[in-house]
């Protein structure tokens, strides 16, 4: 297969970093604020609930999906390849982990919050749905951004040597 040459490497290097920038950015953004914020009135915790579904649609979803379709163009197209280095194998685990996780159980707990706040107001602190949810993104969320962020730091430190 054509590989990229080194013109057009960089600039996919560039892309890629941008695309986990966005990820991480907004994984810890949004971890920040489920530790950090709170809300005195139902308006407050809707406001702010939203705030971190802002972030997850419009940060989150697009800088996981773009990591991954440039790590996909970054392992078809250059010399870095699927599994000649034992840190790239560790980083496709901890992506395609994190888009999986992201998709099917953090991305759903985060969304049915909105609903129930809107519903409930500040009466959805003692929702048994809402707290289960909500301590799931406190956990959950907290593992994924620490892991995403042991994949920025692999990606610069490439610590293990070739398969």
């Amino acid at each position: 297969m054509n590989k990229l040459g080194a013109k057009t490497q960089r600039w996919l290097k560039s892309v890629h970093v941008f695309f986990a920038c966005l990820w991480v950015g907004g994984a810890v953004t949004i971890n920040l604020m489920n530790f950090s914020m709170t809300a005195s009135d139902g308006m407050q915790l809707y406001g702010i609930i939203l705030s971190m579904k802002f972030v997850d649609d419009f940060v989150i979803i697009p800088g996981a999906i773009g990591s991954l379709l440039t790590g996909l163009i970054y392992s078809l197209f250059t010399n870095w390849g699927w599994f000649k280095h034992n840190w790239i194998i560790v980083k496709w685990i901890i992506n395609l982990t994190g888009v999986i996780f992201g998709t099917f159980w953090l991305g759903p707990w985060l969304n049915s919050l909105p609903p129930i706040v809107k519903t409930e107001g500040l009466e959805a602190l003692a929702n048994t749905t809402y707290l289960h949810n909500q301590d799931m993104l406190y956990c959950w969320g907290t593992l994924q951004a620490a892991t995403i962020v042991f994949a920025l730091f692999i990606s610069v430190l490439k610590p293990w040597k070739k398969q």
